[in-house]
């Protein structure tokens, strides 16, 4: 029987509308009734919602950020300053883009390998009077918001910003006070009580509307990294630039100001700055592999840098363990006043290539560690670069760059993409924080930027708040594993073993001797089980400054870690990892050393461990079925 003309007219467009719903993204909503612009730009229901307002009178610009209602962000200044024109102030209106970026990539470390990115984003142009031009990108996704300033050329060099975030004065705010390496230790207090003082750029907030971790994002030598600049009392921190002017020579797109948004489950496994980041720039990635490393400074200083026997002996211990990496720290080559290298034969001063081949043919690869300033001119880059990979060394931990000034951000855009041709992993210390990088430079697999093991002035609380700031963002290289610092550090070994798992690292750098690991083979043995590459990363139970507890997957097993600060109690840790049957392998802390438990319970059901004051914990959880004893293979 033929189809009404009306229900067939109403099914197709129900279908058309339907479609449209589907592949058009959300445009910014446009709020009647006022005498100022406003704007506002969400990815869907309960996602963070941006709210840009243009005051028609002044000509200036802010930008709140609120979710399901309740306040994130207040109305905060956007705008930026150059020499040929003030964009704070002044501005009209002219028109505005909407588009939807969908995009699929994969990473070579990180909380998830593969990737899916749908954000909605807004351009809105201005002009000033005298016709200077400003576009403001806004893009929001289901976890964050995020805004850059795009400028034509001819404004001049930049001056500042006058970009700030204004936080409600009660806000919880954990705070690493601004180093130019990034070590500094979090500390909590609130946004408004937080003393006078510069802040690490990632900073965490407690909102009535949730979580937020402000980041950047994309952050090249085309501009200048970024501090968070405080005056007590408030709950402003304003962006405050490395360089009192930021060269130009053409056209300017900012770095990303970032704002990771949502309940701190969300916030932890983020790939929010990732995720605003270019794609990958390198070709052909197959030769990039992430792994566990036997790192020999904290296992004996610069003294078994600079012996070849010493070398060979940790190599051994890798291979035996079936660790794919072993690095070589300061001391293997000679200084840069030292050299000759007018010499042809210079490059063979060192026992490098000896080594190398030596741990070739055990399946272990060599690091090494290489101070910034003897990789600074193109001069030297050429006889380094090309040295490296010629004896074989698979990366290197370059050191002591301490700027995020314009000058040192364009030497890492020209070590990047050198460093890749030559086929070289990298580990950047004295560094600047991932901001995107390993999405644009997946060879890049970690970056320190953290208070890490080598510091004497860690404490619990700060180790507990590290997954909820620093490695949110990005691989994360705080060297666990120095079970032979009796007394430097605060945590147990329980809370050490677990830490390989808490924090992500492409090169995950074991911090201990071959003897410490020895007299704790439960520790040893988990290492040797634990992966540098992960396909999920889920958030089991947190607090910033009293608790962390992550589940990483890898294939069919969930690897899991748990640090504390405070007294000695049994926690409970939802097993959030599938329903089904699992049989989980915990290593605590006992009377007499580590305890290893295992059990047979049900996903979703609650884990009980006990731990120590300052303590924590790490296990496998594997599928479980009948003649199923162990997770380890």
């Amino acid at each position: 029987m033929a189809v009404p003309i009306r229900t067939a007219v109403t099914a197709l467009c129900a279908g058309l509308v339907a479609t449209l719903l589907t592949t058009v993204p959300a445009r910014a909503e446009q709020d009647l009734g006022s005498r100022d612009h406003v704007w506002a730009v969400s990815a869907a229901a309960h996602a963070p919602r941006a709210r840009i307002s243009l005051d028609d009178t002044t000509g200036t610009l802010s930008l709140a950020v609120s979710r399901d209602g309740r306040t994130v962000i207040e109305p905060s200044p956007v705008g930026i300053v150059t020499e040929q024109a003030d964009l704070s102030q002044g501005l009209r209106f002219l028109h505005r883009k909407d588009r939807l970026v969908d995009e699929r990539y994969r990473t070579k470390s990180g909380k998830r390998l593969g990737r899916r990115v749908r954000m909605n984003e807004t351009r809105l142009s201005f002009a000033t009077s005298a016709g200077a031009r400003l576009d403001l990108v806004v893009r929001a996704s289901a976890d964050g918001v995020a805004y850059r300033y795009v400028l034509p050329a001819g404004l001049g060099d930049v001056l500042g910003e006058t970009s700030a975030f204004n936080l409600p004065q009660d806000a919880g705010a954990w705070l690493s006070t601004y180093r130019v390496d990034n070590e500094g230790q979090f500390a909590q207090y609130t946004a408004a009580t937080a003393p006078t003082n510069a802040y690490s750029p990632q900073a965490l907030f407690s909102t009535p509307g949730g979580y937020t971790l402000l980041a950047e994002s994309d952050l090249t030598g085309g501009y200048s990294g970024a501090r968070l600049a405080h005056t007590q009392g408030s709950g402003t921190y304003r962006i405050q630039l490395a360089d009192e002017r930021v060269r130009t020579d053409g056209p300017l797109s900012t770095s990303w100001r970032a704002m990771v948004t949502g309940d701190l489950a969300t916030v932890t496994r983020s790939t929010f700055t990732d995720d605003l980041a270019p794609a990958s720039k390198v070709a052909h990635p197959g030769w990039i592999r992430p792994g566990t490393v036997l790192w020999t400074w904290l296992a004996g200083g610069k003294e078994a840098g600079q012996s070849l026997a010493a070398q060979k002996a940790y190599v051994d211990y890798a291979a035996e363990r079936n660790w794919p990496y072993e690095a070589v720290d300061s001391g293997w080559y000679f200084k840069k006043d030292e050299w000759d290298v007018t010499d042809p034969d210079w490059q063979t001063y060192s026992w490098m290539p000896e080594l190398v081949d030596y741990a070739r043919a055990k399946g272990v690869g060599i690091i090494v560690w290489i101070h910034q300033r003897d990789l600074d001119t193109p001069e030297e880059r050429a006889q380094w670069l090309p040295t490296l990979e010629r004896w074989g060394v698979k990366g290197v931990k370059i050191d002591f760059m301490n700027s995020e000034a314009q000058s040192m951000l364009q030497w890492y855009d020209t070590i990047l993409p050198e460093t890749a041709a030559h086929h070289l992993l990298v580990d950047f210390h004295g560094s600047t924080i991932p901001k995107g990088i390993q999405r644009t430079w997946p060879h890049v697999m970690t970056l320190e930027g953290v208070g890490g093991e080598e510091k004497r002035t860690n404490t619990a609380a700060h180790l507990t708040t590290l997954p909820f700031t620093r490695n949110v963002i990005g691989s994360m290289d705080f060297t666990p594993g120095a079970f032979q610092r009796v007394g430097l550090r605060p945590n147990s070994d329980a809370a050490e073993v677990g830490l390989t798992v808490v924090y992500e690292s492409g090169l995950q750098m074991f911090a201990g001797t071959p003897e410490s690991y020895d007299d704790r083979p439960l520790a040893r043995d988990f290492f040797d089980q634990v992966p540098a590459a992960w396909d999920d990363t889920r958030l089991l139970a947190g607090l910033p400054g009293q608790e962390s507890v992550l589940a990483r997957r890898s294939g069919d097993r969930w690897f899991l870690g748990g640090v504390y600060a405070g007294a000695a109690h049994t926690a409970g840790v939802p097993l959030s990892v599938g329903a089904g049957r699992w049989l989980v392998e915990t290593i605590r802390d006992g009377a007499d050393g580590l305890v290893q438990d295992r059990r047979v319970v049900r996903g979703g059901d609650t884990l009980s461990v006990d731990v120590v004051a300052n303590g924590g914990f790490a296990g496998i959880a594997c599928p479980w079925r009948p003649g199923v004893t162990t997770c380890y293979r």
